[in-house]
């Protein structure tokens, strides 16, 4: 049993690392890349940097320290986690037991662009298959995605309909495992429907163009979940049932905890500037709360 998972390596996860690690936690840091930072070419508005770094180089520097502190880090995938009072983390590599979790991913800056998924939000277009699977017991539904979070969204489905199918959107499926769920791989034109989604408008191959000469072909769904890429912060936090903001960020308080006792939060998926370092503050304040936590729990 961990005593804190950090989810994420960007500044948030790395800088609650060590803290938690010098709080003689020994933390369990996953991630599945660099994120945000990336996109990063040049920062220099960051305290102690003599020079511009790029994001890249911020990122391998972050994780170099934190290993130089003694935290082991982990690449894999988060597919969602479980549990209240302690957590199980379902990863592509096994499930993960630990007393708490720092949730430190990051925000999902891309959304689909699908014509009608904005539009239809709450009227059949879902982001969480274990809150809202139970509305659609029985029916037909699609899931929008072509990596595993997709795969164990579609799975979580079966449970409660036998009619489930992966949309990939013309993406290419990249599943780590065997699996009896159906996929389409056509690219989609449109989530169509009148006051509720009634289906996916799919753009078809000339290759395999119908009789009538139609070069679309519709694919009725009673609801779409939309689990594109990987579980980022906000959706593992929608899952779990910790309470959101109206922008959709995960809600903290100062002590950067969530609704959910032992679920913390940092970094830009709770909102606010976006910066480095902010996302640095917020996680040295979740990882210092991580650990009056801990102790409070082994105390009682």
């Amino acid at each position: 049993m961990e005593h804190v998972v950090i989810i994420g390596a960007g500044p948030a996860g790395i800088s609650a690392a060590l803290y938690t690690a010098r709080g003689n936690l020994d933390p369990l840091v996953i991630h599945t890349g660099i994120g945000a930072l990336e996109k990063a070419e040049k920062i220099e508005n960051y305290y102690g940097l003599e020079k511009p770094l790029s994001g890249q180089e911020l990122f391998d520097r972050g994780i170099a320290q934190a290993k130089a502190l003694g935290v082991r880090v982990m690449e894999t995938q988060v597919l969602g986690i479980s549990g209240f009072d302690t957590f199980t983390i379902r990863t592509t590599d096994g499930d993960i037991e630990t007393e708490s979790v720092i949730l430190a991913t990051g925000s999902k800056r891309a959304a689909s662009s699908i014509p009608g998924i904005r539009e239809y939000e709450g009227k059949g277009v879902s982001y969480c298959a274990i809150c809202d699977a139970f509305f659609y017991r029985g029916k037909q539904v699609a899931v929008l995605g072509n990596s595993d979070f997709a795969l164990h969204e579609a799975e979580q489905l079966k449970n409660v309909t036998p009619s489930v199918t992966i949309y990939t959107n013309g993406e290419k499926p990249e599943f780590s495992r065997e699996h009896d769920i159906q996929v389409n791989t056509m690219k989609i034109q449109s989530v169509e429907g009148e006051n509720t989604v009634s289906g996916l408008r799919m753009e078809q191959d000339m290759s395999i163009l119908e009789s009538d000469g139609q070069k679309e072909s519709f694919y009725p769904a009673d609801g779409i979940f939309v689990a594109l890429g990987t579980a980022g912060s906000t959706e593992i936090a929608r899952q779990m049932g910790a309470e959101l903001t109206e922008k959709g960020n995960i809600r903290v308080n100062q002590e950067m905890e969530t609704t959910i006792p032992g679920l913390f939060a940092a970094g830009d998926c709770t909102g606010g500037l976006l910066q480095v370092a902010t996302a640095v503050s917020e996680g040295c304040a979740a990882g210092i709360s991580a650990g009056k936590y801990i102790r409070r729990k082994f105390k009682k």
